[in-house]
């Protein structure tokens, strides 16, 4: 490919409203460009990278005995009605009716055609397991897209559905996957940490990620570095030190408008582990208060894992007033007479630290009034005692007591343990070996594409230009001439009509601190250099990228070095 005709061209302009200086590399080397907000084009070396990395997972996985299929980007909102998904992710769904007049949805993730794909044409237990992948488009409505491709609204996606006769067969291949995924991420030169994660929208039994330490990472993990536990911070457990003391008698004390945690701080002369919040979530007619501590905050994954209700939402201002409630003054101890009159149910969840916690501090339903001394089973009560909190840092580990610490990370992959949530809610079942129907255990892989190569990017960098690992580079070797002898130009030419797209040819009339600043921004791992001076010796130069020890080699053999460079690949 001659440089001269590449579409998308290196720039040393550093463009605007991007985060991240792999995001940033991607851009200015040619390999991306934006056209809108959460919408990224990929240009010519962008996309090579991408059938790179293509073709790095497909081989893993077939190696677990995968079969590639295609599934529709559309799917019928009906499928996702059934799998009770539609209201579960709504605000990430985009629909539309066709021409029919049928409702339509572009999927942002595939477990319902995946699961009405094998219905239609697995019909024997005999033909379990299957693992079926596929590299298909995904939309989501994401409301804040950022860090260029690290978060987006379109983004294609290796994902892959595997269908298990029993649990056992599924547990046995989830660690097959994982170590396929180890591997991948290894070959990109990306450091990972492993972790147990939320299940969110996807349902199922159990979630484990794959995650990059992120500066610019929009998730969080919390970890333990003495025993190497890691987890979501919506889903990881510590445990917090607890006040102890003989219960007081309960008094009411003013808080002159002190509202926030920091102010009743201030006012009451406490810290914020005396204090309680209570949040209140919504679930069509049912109204849920979330009794956390102070320091703490209500995890939204086990409150709903509690619950066995999905879905759950905060109740926002107006909602709460409509039952009667004052957003600033809400508390478990003297809900309104009003409330309990309506026609709602309402369940109150107690985190554990609180129930264990004697004499804090809880708001009145009357404002500008707190409850002192509080104590859980004399002062109010409930059959809901859970941990629903987010493990802050300063939390110490359930597992070795050591401090556990918040760490900012990218999400690179996800492993799903789905069980039969999806065979169920969508009526897959088979016949074992005895004639009794059964519902298939279902597994669910995935690996974003457009996030794993900015985070290629983002690992993969120096103050020059983009690193690529061994074979993602969008071409293994820069070939470029010095000067601008007729018979350098004839030499190039030659090569480059014969060994066509295995180089990237810089057919430009620039100096050569130019072309070699190109090859470091585009991260080009070898130059083929040929100048009048090596070719009076018949001899070619190759340049390692970031190296300054040059290789010799004949130019009647430079063919059969560019092989063996290459691998045989272009």
């Amino acid at each position: 490919m001659r440089y001269s005709r590449l579409l998308g061209k290196t720039t040393r302009d550093y463009p605007r409203s991007v985060r991240t200086a792999g995001n940033a590399l991607l851009q200015r080397g040619g390999f991306i460009r934006p056209l809108s907000q959460g919408l990224y084009s990929f240009l010519p070396l962008g996309l090579r990278v991408v059938s790179r990395l293509t073709e790095l997972i497909r081989r893993e996985m077939r190696a677990l005995d995968g079969q590639e299929v295609l599934l529709p980007l559309v799917n019928p909102l009906e499928l996702w009605q059934r799998s009770g998904r539609a209201a579960l992710a709504a605000d990430d769904l985009v629909g539309f009716r066709d021409a029919s007049g049928r409702d339509m949805v572009l999927a942002p993730t595939h477990e319902e055609a995946m699961v009405a794909l094998v219905k239609s044409v697995v019909t024997s237990y005999r033909q379990l397991p299957v693992f079926l992948f596929q590299f298909q488009t995904k939309y989501r409505n994401e409301a804040r897209p950022r860090g260029g491709l690290l978060r987006t609204r379109e983004f294609v996606m290796s994902d892959g559905y595997s269908f298990h006769r029993s649990a056992t067969e599924l547990n046995n291949f989830l660690p097959r996957v994982f170590a396929a995924y180890e591997r991948i991420f290894a070959a990109c030169r990306i450091p990972v940490i492993t972790a147990e994660a939320a299940v969110g929208m996807m349902r199922g039994e159990r979630s484990f990620e794959f995650l990059m330490p992120s500066e610019v990472g929009d998730d969080r993990v919390i970890r333990c570095e003495c025993c190497g536990y890691a987890a979501n911070a919506e889903v990881a457990v510590g445990t917090l030190n607890r006040p102890t003391g003989e219960p007081r008698p309960l008094t009411t004390v003013p808080s002159h408008g002190a509202v926030t945690m920091g102010e009743l701080t201030s006012e009451l002369g406490c810290g914020k582990e005396a204090l309680t919040k209570t949040m209140v979530y919504s679930n069509g007619d049912e109204l849920v208060l979330a009794v956390v501590r102070g320091d703490q905050e209500v995890s939204g994954e086990k409150l709903e894992r509690v619950l066995a209700t999905p879905g759950l939402r905060l109740a926002d201002r107006d909602e709460l007033a409509l039952y009667g409630l004052d957003a600033r003054a809400i508390g478990p101890l003297d809900l309104p007479l009003d409330l309990l009159e309506l026609d709602v149910r309402v369940r109150i969840v107690v985190d554990d630290v609180v129930a264990s916690t004697p004499n804090l501090v809880v708001s009145s339903s009357e404002s500008g009034i707190h409850f002192v001394d509080v104590n859980f089973g004399r002062d109010f009560e409930s059959d809901l005692v859970h941990d629903i909190s987010r493990v802050l840092p300063g939390a110490r580990c359930a597992n070795c007591a050591h401090e556990l610490v918040q760490q900012r990370v990218v999400e690179l992959g996800n492993v799903f343990k789905l069980g039969d949530y999806y065979s169920r809610k969508l009526r897959l079942t088979l016949s074992d070996s005895r004639g009794r129907r059964f519902y298939p255990q279902t597994g669910a892989y995935g690996i974003g594409i457009g996030r794993l190569l900015a985070s290629i990017a983002e690992s993969n960098h120096d103050r020059r230009g983009l690193d690529w690992p061994p074979g993602l580079a969008p071409y293994p070797i820069l070939l470029m001439g010095i000067g601008h002898s007729a018979k350098v130009a004839s030499l190039l030419e030659a090569l480059h009509d014969e060994l066509g797209d295995t180089f990237l040819y810089d057919d430009r009339r620039e100096s050569i601190s130019t072309k070699f600043r190109d090859a470091d921004l585009m991260g080009i791992p070898m130059r083929l250099i040929v100048s009048p001076r090596t070719l009076e010796e018949g001899k070619a130069e190759i340049l390692e990228r970031g190296s300054t020890s040059v290789r010799s080699v004949s130019v009647a053999n430079v063919r059969a070095v560019v092989a063996e460079l290459t691998g045989g690949s272009s």
